[in-house]
Parts: structure tokens; sequence; C-alpha cells
């Protein structure tokens, strides 16, 4: 069964969750160092302004060797509730809002302490939502070397560098976003992003964005 890896994220982009449908199994990364400014803690969304990233603080790891899994969520800044007014108003005209609403909404109200555990329920939300069942694995440590039947994108999917396509497999297609007309398509976006704007139709989004077999 061919595999891949990911690093845990935060309502990642469309592009981690066309790799469920690529591959037969996933391994979510659990012991890999934290690291900032990655989608293991921020998500992009669309507004009315354009593109805004949203960021979960964590509590200052005692170790830069800290593994993922032992991040602490902070409630600094009252996050919970900016990131969840900046989600309704970037969504709430969407089409599907209304009809996802109260699956997400409980997320901002009550944390998990640690952020891998926040990230994975919030997947496997997004993945019953979506109507895809992957084969989700975790490592009991560190991956370094790997199988010939894996693939290792823990670092291919960033918000700061963009994988070609070629490995990633993915070739965004456009679908309706409600701010359109004023910013174009914008790519690979959290995939709340697809899931307000089609609805059902989400997953039919993802497997045309897959460029065929591995």
């Amino acid at each position: 069964m061919e595999r891949v890896l990911l690093s845990t994220a935060y309502l990642a982009p469309v592009s981690y969750y066309a790799q469920f449908l690529r591959f037969g199994q996933v391994c979510v990364e659990r012991y890999e160092h934290y690291q900032k400014q990655s989608y293991r803690n921020r998500c992009h969304i669309v507004g009315a302004n354009g593109v805004l990233p949203l960021s979960v603080p964590i509590v200052k790891p005692d170790s830069p060797d800290t593994p993922v899994c032992d991040i602490r969520v902070s409630d600094h800044g009252n996050w919970r509730h900016l990131h969840w007014n900046a989600i309704v108003s970037a969504y709430n005209s969407t089409p599907f809002f209304e009809y996802y609403q109260d699956d997400f909404a409980p997320f901002f109200e009550k944390v998990p302490a640690f952020l891998f555990d926040f990230n994975e329920q919030l997947r496997e939300t997004v993945c019953g939502l979506l109507d895809i069942h992957p084969c989700v694995v975790y490592a009991d440590s560190y991956r370094r070397d790997l199988l010939p039947q894996e693939e290792d994108l823990r670092e291919a999917i960033h918000p700061k560098r963009k994988a070609p396509e070629t490995r990633l497999g993915f070739h965004p297609t456009p679908y309706y976003q409600v701010f359109s007309q004023k910013f174009g398509f914008v790519e690979d976006m959290s995939i709340l992003d697809l899931l307000f704007n089609m609805g059902p139709e989400s997953v039919i989004v993802l497997q045309e964005s897959i460029s065929g077999k591995i």
C-alpha cells in the first residue's frame, strides 16, 4: 500500500486534503520538532479584503527539540473568538456556511490542550464532511528512513514554499468563491474555503485536482 507522510496542520489547505485521495494510507507526523510559520498552526482564508492568515498561538516549548505532539495551545489574545469571527465574516454569505457552521463553531469554544489533538479533531471532522475515509496511522517515532512505497510531504505543503505539482499530484481546480469577482480564483486556501463555497461537491473538486496516478 502506498503511503504518504504529512505534518499535522490547522484547517489545512486543499492540496493537503487531496493527498487523502491520492494515497492508500496517510501517516500524520507526531514526533517531528515543532516548526514555526507553517501550516502546523496556521491557515489561510479568503475574506472581503483578500487572503487572511489565521495563526493558533502556542505555549513556548521548553526546548527547540520538543515534538509537535507535546506543543500546547495558548489562549493568548482571545484568539478563538477572533478566529471564529474572521471565519464568519469571510464565509457567512457562502452557499454552505449555514449548513456547516455548527460543525466548526464548537472547536472555537473549547480547545484541547495540545495542538496536535486540536488539529486531528478538526481533520476528522473535515474528512467526515467530505465523506472521505482515509486510512490514517501514526508512527511511534520520527521517520527518517522511508520505505520504497512511501512519499514524504511533511515539508512540501508549506505556506512559504510551493512544491512542484508533479510531487503533490495536485493541479488546483478552480471552483466558485464568493469573492472571485473581486480577487479572481485564489488557489489552495484552507479546506474551509472549499467546503463553505462548494458543500457536497467539494470532494469532486479534490478528485479533479489530482493529476493522474502516482
